[in-house]
């Protein structure tokens, strides 16, 4: 079954097309604020598109655009995230990044990049030689001439935090529709009439978080779009969790005009993580795997760390962003239309959702007065981290139903018992890592779907639980 959340009239004050990461935090912020908010994805489960993967790392935006709305979005969006994230039980993985060089054209430009996070106020960064950067990560290749410290890069868990955000808003009276797609709107100069499969939906403003569809989205509603989604694909691969101990920051290469280039980092979920490749494709629905790419980027991550040439690759993936013919985000206000696009938002997006929240508000606020909610209700999130105690640890768990991951029955049954359970395979894997680990589902398949028996959209093989 497909969740289906809703109040008592199909009337709202905003309606927010696209449940991904940059939707869940919108419609947390004007749920706060006072709004009635209605969320439609047409996924089966929120984050099934582009936010589903990424490198999941809270950025402090020292090496975004100065002066830009991205950094702004950014740089409070991490604030924010610091400020609610114990409130919420969201795990913070202190690690600190370094931006590292490899060559003699990478050294050149470490103090540029060093002068760029000074003047987006990241002033604690600084510069290491070849020698500091050695004993701070001792299993780095000797060929790391040196780098850019920067201690405020951390980790996250990337899927629990837009779920919390989306619970909180829930908690408020949002409302959240899956598996329902806009088909067709019609704006009568006070109101949109949006039509879906579900029966139409009447708002008096429209925020486009459409993501990879924001652009056709807007030609279908509105007769043209101001920007155009050229879908660009990274591939990722997830060494095993031993592999882990051989890192301690985030190393980051020096980036281009392309593309921030390939990262390693570990996960708080204990594993290492290699990638994204950037790879143009006009397929905006599927992320194919590339064999040979994949050995590259082994290839590459054991260049830079050689002892992984010894560690087990435990999955690979692959996802698409939403880049655009731009750089920049593509944020609009079309206040003649009760429009708002929230477009071309890329790998900055998990850290600058709050942000771009606050930054949207802020322009809808010059037409719309609503009375803020002044007590916060605070949803507690299940911890997947592995840095903090997690539910096998704790009594009466039931049983371990997926040993790569110690996922217990308990918090398999509480996360269809949640406000927002999963609608598919994919969201209860991102709400326990269910079928995540070494096996990926091979021995906790059958088990899985004898649980989720009833609960979502496609019903499981009792078989295999394995999703490409």
């Amino acid at each position: 079954m497909n969740p289906l959340f809703s109040n008592a009239t199909n009337s709202y004050d905003v309606a927010i097309i696209g449940a991904g990461v940059v939707g869940c935090a919108m419609a947390r912020r004007f749920t706060l604020e006072g709004a009635r908010v209605l969320l439609l994805e047409k996924g089966t489960d929120i984050l099934s598109g582009a936010s589903k993967g990424n490198s999941a790392i809270l950025h402090t935006g020292f090496d975004a655009p100065p002066g830009s709305v991205e950094l702004a979005c950014m740089q409070a969006g991490y604030q924010e995230y610091l400020e609610i994230h114990g409130r919420m039980n969201l795990p913070l993985l202190k690690t600190g990044a370094m931006v590292v060089a490899w060559n003699e054209d990478d050294l050149a430009r470490l103090d540029a990049i060093l002068q760029q996070a000074h003047a987006n106020g990241v002033s604690d960064a600084r510069l290491l030689g070849a020698e500091d950067l050695r004993r701070a990560e001792p299993h780095l290749a000797h060929g790391a001439r040196g780098a850019v410290s920067v201690p405020g890069e951390s980790l996250i868990d990337p899927w629990s935090a837009p779920l919390g955000y989306l619970q909180q808003a829930l908690a408020h009276g949002a409302t959240v529709h899956t598996a329902t797609e806009v088909e067709a709107g019609h704006f009568d100069g006070q109101t949109w009439r949006l039509s879906t499969h579900r029966g139409a939906f009447l708002a008096h403003t429209v925020i486009n978080c459409a993501g990879l569809f924001g652009d056709r989205l807007e030609h279908r509603l509105l007769g043209n779009s101001a920007f155009s989604i050229h879908p660009r694909k990274g591939q990722f691969v997830v060494f095993d969790k031993a592999a882990s101990a051989l890192l301690g920051n985030i190393i980051l290469p020096v980036p281009n005009e392309r593309t921030k280039g390939i990262v390693i980092t570990r996960t708080v979920f204990g594993n290492l993580l290699v990638g994204p490749t950037a790879e143009e494709q006009d397929d905006r629905d599927h992320a194919g795997l590339t064999p040979a790419v994949l050995n590259q980027l082994i290839d590459a991550a054991v260049a830079r760390i050689p002892a992984l040439e010894s560690m087990p690759v435990t999955a690979t993936y692959a996802a698409l962003r939403p880049a655009s013919e731009k750089k920049e985000y593509r944020i609009h206000d079309n206040a003649g239309q009760h429009w708002i696009t929230v477009g071309g938002i890329r790998s900055t997006g998990l850290t600058a959702a709050l942000g771009i929240a606050q930054h949207v508000f802020e322009l809808y606020r010059q037409r719309a007065h609503h009375t803020p909610v002044t007590q916060w209700v605070w949803p507690h999130m299940p911890n997947l981290a592995e840095h903090l105690p997690r539910d096998y640890q704790q009594p009466g768990f039931g049983e371990i139903v997926c040993h790569c991951e110690w996922v217990t029955s308990r918090e398999i049954q509480a996360a269809f018992d949640s406000p927002l359970p999963p609608g598919d395979l994919g969201g209860l894997k991102r709400r326990t890592r269910a079928c995540m680990g070494r096996c990926q589902g091979f021995y906790c398949g059958a088990r899985v779907a004898q649980l989720s028996a009833g609960h979502l959209a496609q019903p499981l093989a009792t078989g295999v639980a394995h999703e490409a």
